[in-house]
This record gives structure tokens, sequence and C-alpha cells, in this order.
């Protein structure tokens, strides 16, 4: 399993930063760009997106331990 990606609020809009590292992965100005971004880093390391809302507290979280979930 990889890193837990977090999309966290920066002064210049939104990062991606994989758990535990000091510097953000990629900025973004949306959080739906940071969003996506990280979902795709997750999908490929197996591992969870943890979203935080402006404020800073976590919002959502999304697990790609198993792979992406595929509905039918």
């Amino acid at each position: 399993m990889g890193k837990n990606q977090h999309v966290q609020p920066h002064n210049d809009g939104w990062q991606v930063k994989g758990e535990g590292n000091t510097k953000a992965t990629k900025l973004f100005e949306t959080q739906a760009e940071a969003i996506k971004y990280a979902r795709d880093i997750a999908i490929n390391q197996k591992a969870e997106v943890i979203i935080h809302g402006r404020d800073g507290e976590v919002r959502e979280t999304d697990s790609y331990e198993n792979g992406p979930r595929v509905d039918k």
C-alpha cells in the first residue's frame, strides 16, 4: 500500500500532499482538480484520499486499497 493522499487548503488554492510529507506534491486552483489528481495517485498506489474542507477538518475519505470500485 502506498501513501494516503491528503487534499488540503493552501495559500494559493489547494494542495495534494502524501501522508507524512512536508511539502505538497502539487498545487491546484480548485479543490476538484486536486481531488482528481489525488484519486489517480491513490488508485495507482492502492491508498486512500483524505479530503479536507477549507477549515482543515476532514470532510470525506475514499479508499482505493483494493483498486477502484466498479459499479455494475
